[in-house]
């Protein structure tokens, strides 16, 4: 059995590997944990002992595909976990990430189980994420930020690229959440901020900060 603190770990391996794709520096997971690298290095040999990860000095660190379950099971948790909160606490999405970190180590298998069935099986978070089912198997959709769109573009916010709690606050004070109906109607050349339209109701003008941050899929 993993403790919280290693379970942390392969999560931000697997975050920090692009989905396993690619070897992670240790330097950088150093830097994702807010801790020193004699510690990274500590932790991945437990994790290598345990068969979750494969460490190469000098090419970095590799998530195993028992890892890589094992990541996914923990993702899985805390986006239900976000779910239940947002849906059925009613908490703010910019609240929730905290309070999850902490769920998500809950060890019951029957319990996230019937957490799953009770909020009708959510395939996606608060923030668009995707939720791993029990198989660990993601359903993604194509998402891009409005930065990147056409002009004219009408798309669906389907999640974020940041999601700090100043941000998701501002997308709050702004009208935008996951779900808004967004058209793409003007670009400034000057700095890159957007015109957009909110559900066919309120235009406002984003920067192009915010524009690389809110993720749309076509409608």
């Amino acid at each position: 059995m993993l403790s919280f603190v290693e379970e942390n770990y392969l999560k931000a391996i697997y975050h920090l590997s692009e989905s396993g794709k690619r070897a992670v520096n240790t330097n950088t997971l150093a830097d994702e944990m807010k801790t020193a690298p004699a510690s990274v290095s500590d932790m991945v040999k437990r994790l290598s002992q345990k068969k979750m990860v494969q460490y190469q000095k000098y090419k970095g660190v590799n998530i195993s595909d028992e890892g890589k379950t094992k990541a996914l099971h923990v993702i899985r948790k805390h986006r239900l976990w976000e779910v239940f909160l947002v849906d059925k606490l009613n908490f703010h999405w910019d609240e929730v990430h905290e309070v999850a970190e902490q769920l998500e180590h809950i060890k019951s298998p029957l319990l996230i189980k019937r957490l799953d069935e009770f909020l009708g099986f959510p395939k996606y978070d608060p923030h668009g994420d995707p939720i791993p089912d029990e198989n660990g198997q993601l359903i993604e959709k194509r998402k891009d930020p409005i930065s990147e769109l056409d002009l004219g573009v009408n798309g669906i916010v389907v999640g974020v690229n940041d999601s700090s709690t100043s941000f998701l606050k501002y997308l709050d004070k702004v009208g935008i959440s996951i779900g808004s109906k967004i058209q793409i109607k003007d670009r400034m050349e000057f700095d890159g901020s957007v015109d957009i339209l909110i559900d066919n109701q309120k235009s406002i003008t984003i920067s192009l900060t915010v524009a690389q941050n809110i993720l749309l899929s076509e409608a």
